[in-house]
């Protein structure tokens, strides 16, 4: 697959404005969850800045592409993502988590315009993306969904479940990417309850199985492009990626999971980001 090298530096330019969203909202809130929001920015990009066929002028557009963020405390990257495509200003990131405020620790659909789906308890996403996939394809549809999970996310059992019947129904419209960043709130994942071998597990459930770097934008959308071209089965992009990325004091630390930034500490990832 050949890429323009400017579409290339276009994503990256987004993804940096999206952490740079990030740090500022969470720094205005003084809480959210900054880690596992910037581990997923490169990706998040890249769907809503090349690849999901969405208006924000239409949000609920019949024949628009879905996508659920599964591990719905990762809504900063979402909120930055929508306000950075139009679907409300910019300035209402400030308001994250704020009595009234549209954009709470979790994100809801029914009050913010481009959520496809309400989440915060993990292990929902995929069934929900499972309901919209099959939807699309009982109705005629030619749209596709798109869910990220987390890798802690894959220690719940309802997961499992819904691997199994996105396989079950051949939803070859469906991708999941699952932000393989290593860490979750309790510590390394690998030592709360492994979930691994995680290419190996979801190959046995019936996926088409590829693994990437989750910072890498052009590896994102040679593994977009391959899953398009699935037939009959779903594709998981299993996308290994840093907790923190582009923030040198977040970079693999756990403990940036639900904690906000300082006003020193924003000022420096702010002037890290550009």
């Amino acid at each position: 697959m050949v890429l323009s090298r400017d579409l290339i530096q276009e994503l990256q330019a987004k993804a940096r404005e999206i952490r740079k969203s990030i740090i500022q909202m969470t720094g205005a809130a003084g809480s959210g969850h900054p880690g596992g929001s910037l581990s997923a920015a490169d990706i998040v990009a890249t769907l809503y800045f090349h690849e999901l066929r969405i208006n924000p002028r239409e949000p609920d557009w019949p024949d628009r592409d879905r996508f659920v963020l599964s591990k719905g405390h990762a809504a900063p990257v979402l909120y930055a993502a929508l306000a950075e495509r139009g679907f409300f200003p910019k300035e209402e990131l400030l308001t994250l988590r704020k009595f009234g405020s549209r954009l709470q620790g979790h994100p809801d659909m029914k009050v913010l315009p481009g959520v496809e789906m309400s989440t915060g308890s993990l292990g929902q996403g995929l069934s929900v993306a499972n309901g919209m996939a099959l939807a699309g394809k009982l109705d005629g549809k030619d749209y596709r969904v798109y869910v990220l999970l987390g890798d802690g996310e894959c220690q719940e059992g309802m997961v499992w479940e819904a691997a199994m019947a996105a396989a079950h129904y051949k939803l070859d419209n469906l991708t999941a990417f699952l932000d393989h960043n290593g860490l979750q709130i309790d510590g390394p994942v690998q030592e709360v309850m492994s979930p691994e071998p995680l290419t190996d597990k979801w190959r046995a459930f019936g996926w088409h199985v590829l693994a990437i770097d989750g910072h890498d934008i052009e590896a994102i959308l040679s593994a977009i492009s391959e899953a398009k071209e699935i037939k009959g089965r779903p594709t998981i992009i299993v996308a290994n990626t840093v907790k923190g990325k582009g923030v040198s004091f977040m970079e693999n630390q756990v403990g940036w999971h639900g904690v906000a930034p300082k006003p020193e500490q924003v000022a420096q990832a702010l002037t890290e980001l550009e």
